[in-house]
C-alpha cells in the first residue's frame, strides 16, 4: 500500500509493517495505524508515520542507545507480551537546531509487542524521567547517563 509521509513524500508500505495502537497515541487517539520509517543510515533514528495522514509523524529512537540503564514496569498483558523478544522500546526525539540540543522523552515510552504489531504509549509516574533527556553528553552539564 502507499502512503502519504510528512518526511518522505509518498512511500511503499507492507500490510505486516503497520503497527496498531488500540487507543491511539495521546494527542492523537483518532489514528490507529503506523508505520516506523528509518531515519538514518544507520538504523538509529525512525519516524513513526501516521498511516492515514501524512502530517502525523513522530521522530522516535530506542532509549537503550543512550540510557543502557532505563527501566520500567508494564503490563504485559495489555500487549500479549509472552517473552521479552516480543518487546521493542522506543521514545519521542524532540528536534532543536542544532541537533545537539535535541532531546529525548523518556516519561512517556512507546512500547510495542512486534510479534503482533501492536502498540501503547505509557506514561510513567517515576520522578527520575522526564520529558526532555538531553541526546548527547555535551548538554548534560557533567551528569552522564548515556552511552558514549
Amino acid at each position: 500500500m502507499k502512503i502519504e509521509t510528512k518526511y518522505f513524500g509518498t512511500v511503499e508500505v507492507n500490510a505486516d509493517e503497520l503497527i496498531r495502537f488500540p487507543h491511539g497515541l495521546p494527542g492523537f487517539e483518532s489514528f490507529r495505524s503506523f508505520v516506523l520509517l528509518p531515519v538514518d543510515e544507520l538504523g538509529t533514528y525512525f519516524a513513526l508515520q501516521a498511516v492515514d495522514e501524512e502530517g502525523v509523524s513522530l521522530i522516535v529512537t530506542n532509549p537503550y542507545i543512550f540510557y543502557k540503564d532505563y527501566a520500567f514496569d508494564i503490563d504485559e498483558q495489555e500487549l500479549s507480551l509472552e517473552k521479552p523478544e516480543d518487546v521493542a522500546v522506543y521514545n519521542v526525539v524532540t528536534l532543536k537546531d542544532p541537533f545537539e540540543d535535541s532531546t529525548l522523552n523518556l516519561q512517556a515510552p512507546i512500547v510495542m509487542n512486534v510479534r503482533e504489531r501492536i502498540a501503547k504509549q505509557v506514561i510513567l509516574n517515576d520522578v527520575n524521567y522526564q520529558t526532555k533527556h538531553p541526546l548527547t553528553q555535551s548538554n548534560k552539564g557533567g551528569e552522564s547517563h548515556a552511552r558514549p
